[in-house]
């Protein structure tokens, strides 16, 4: 929950117990100088700040790419390294007057300078032709930074950087996994541990999309099916999510609950896409293999068991049905194959069992994120089975009357067995 919000919340519900005389004035009072001082908002005066920050860094981009046949060599280099030296004592100076966001940008503005300056410095001394590797550099450089300066907009260029590293190593060598890239997030997943940040983990659980996503377009793979490699790359994520939050400590509560958030989207987003690739709406492969490889079906598993490794660590039971909905998609895309002549009902109610168990599982835990997952899930195979190519659709028709006197069903019987405050 973020700060500024929980701080509101608690005001008002302060306020309202003192009233109600539930809650003595000096216990409220206590209760709020215990919290920790808040910290600074961003104001009109800083996005102003940071705006004319940006512009003065494209400007300077911008003012040497335009005389830079005109400058000397010599030149070019002290040029910007005078770039990365001012952003860096611009940083400093604005952090030791806790003007933290103003420092962060600066941290920021340096790392893009740095990989301008590669990029520059390549084409000057015309040094060998690996984007890639420049690109890796540039992400080196960045998370250099970011770990000296605790900035988290360096964190953000390093792992653009090296998504853009990953993607294209991925692209030249399809029939090798790019497990180096593995390594890089680890390091961007301790960074964001040890800060505390959310925002940090927020920019770790988007970074782990690109590798993902791009493994899964592999080709030439036959009988691989992305939408199950992006499937059990959700699961893992959000299984270790829920694992790493079952912690006992803040920093992993904060840490794993970002990721978990993140893969409950990921696995809604499968859901939706194990309809629509594997129903003709959108051929992602011709063959008839419905074999998976070894590497994700093993990933996949691991998300379901760390999902139910954290339900047995809390107790909880939205965790328990969290673990089903992730085994629930995994197990769709197999029975699953593109070249079925027919359709399998089968898939698809495991498609709906599983976002409805998404659904209920964040309204056991209260998470709302969670929630608005399981209900976008939803909404997405309910589209994708009722506007699907093939099948006739007074059979589906049928089969969403079922499944809806099915879910009819379960609510009854879940009324049945919660506790009236539960409902």
């Amino acid at each position: 929950m973020f700060d500024k919000t929980y701080r509101q919340r608690l005001e008002a519900d302060l306020a309202r117990w003192e009233a109600d005389g539930v809650v003595a004035p000096a216990a409220a009072a206590a209760i709020r100088n215990a919290l920790p001082p808040r910290t600074a908002g961003i104001n009109i005066a800083v996005v102003v700040g940071i705006v004319g920050g940006l512009l003065i860094a494209a400007a300077f981009l911008a003012f040497v790419a335009a005389h830079w046949t005109e400058i000397a060599r010599l030149a070019r280099f002290a040029i910007l390294l005078a770039g990365m030296v001012i952003a860096g004592g611009l940083g400093a100076w604005f952090a030791a007057r806790q003007r933290t966001i103003l420092a962060d940008l600066c941290a920021s503005i340096g790392a893009i300078i740095f990989g301008a300056g590669i990029a520059l410095v390549g084409q000057m001394y015309h040094l060998g032709d690996d984007f890639a590797g420049g690109m890796l550099l540039w992400s080196v450089g960045a998370f250099a930074a970011a770990l000296l300066t605790g900035s988290r907009g360096a964190l953000a260029v390093g792992l653009v950087a090296a998504s853009i590293w990953t993607c294209m190593r991925i692209t030249d060598a399809s029939d090798v996994l790019h497990l180096p890239y593995v390594l890089v997030w680890l390091i961007a997943a301790a960074l964001a541990f040890a800060w505390n940040s959310r925002v940090a983990a927020h920019l770790v659980a988007l970074a782990l999309l690109p590798w993902w996503i791009a493994t899964s377009l592999r080709f030439e793979f036959e009988g691989t099916q992305p939408s199950f490699v992006l499937a059990s790359g959700a699961a893992l994520l959000f299984g270790a999510g829920l694992a790493i939050a079952a912690a006992p400590s803040p920093r992993a509560l904060r840490l794993g609950s970002v990721l978990s958030i993140h893969g409950a989207f990921s696995l809604a987003i499968a859901a939706f896409l194990e309809v629509t690739t594997v129903d003709d709406l959108v051929r992602f492969r011709e063959g008839s293999l419905a074999g998976q490889p070894l590497w994700a079906i093993v990933c996949g598993n691991a998300g379901v068991i760390l999902a139910l490794a954290s339900a047995a660590i809390t107790r909880r039971a939205g965790e328990l049905l969290a673990a089903a909905a992730i085994a629930l998609v995994l197990l769709a895309a197999p029975v699953w194959p593109a070249s079925m002549a027919g359709e399998s009902w089968l898939a698809y109610a495991a498609l709906l069992a599983a976002m409805l168990c998404l659904v209920v599982s964040g309204m056991l835990d209260d998470v709302r994120p969670r929630i608005v997952a399981g209900w976008l899930g939803m909404a997405g195979v309910i589209a994708g089975i009722t506007w699907a190519v093939k099948g006739s659709l007074l059979r589906r028709s049928a089969f969403l009357a079922v499944a809806g006197v099915a879910a009819v069903a379960f609510a009854t019987a879940l009324n049945r067995m919660l506790p009236r405050a539960g409902r």
